[in-house]
């Protein structure tokens, strides 16, 4: 599989390219950690959504990878997306177990999801009678996003301020 590192301007590219596809208006965001706030940020603020959540949901590590239920460690309450129609946000749909999840929990909680992200990753998809309603790309290449740089590796400590 070959590597693509995008940079931020490969970014506004592809978030030109998804920003059109969305015509209808839309009540609420819900980005997915950690891949969605990005995009998901610029996209809220592009289409002026306000009412932006987030939601985190881990898969245990096993061997049999399709017997895991997920636990959301993080979820807006039913209340808060209960007939709303809500743009759910990640950065790839690659397996799509983890948007798949959120937006079956969302459908549950009365609501109208619709998912956007910047690549769509047919072939590595578990749901082949899915897909997300909107997406810049399609692509079978392994994407590291800027925001995915080695940043945690880099010296990062303050400077002290000169005396004076």
């Amino acid at each position: 599989m070959r590597q693509e590192v995008l940079t931020w301007q490969d970014v506004d590219k592809l978030i030109d390219e998804l920003l059109p596809q969305m015509r209808g208006s839309f009540d609420s965001m819900l980005m997915i950690t950690r891949g969605g706030l990005v995009p998901g940020g610029i996209i809220a603020e592009a289409l002026d959504i306000r009412h932006v959540l987030t939601a985190a949901v881990r898969f245990p590590d096993m061997e049999e990878k399709m017997l895991a239920w997920p636990t959301f460690l993080q979820f807006p309450e039913d209340e808060l997306l209960r007939g709303r129609r809500v743009l759910i946000v990640d950065d790839i749909w690659g397996s799509a177990r983890t948007i798949n999840t959120v937006r079956g929990r969302v459908e549950a909680a009365g609501a109208y999801p619709h998912v956007a992200v910047l690549h769509y990753k047919p072939a590595e998809s578990l749901f082949k009678n899915k897909k997300p309603e909107y997406f810049a790309a399609v692509t079978e290449n392994y994407i590291v996003y800027p925001w995915e740089t080695h940043r945690k590796t880099m010296d990062t400590r303050l400077i002290e301020p000169m005396p004076g």
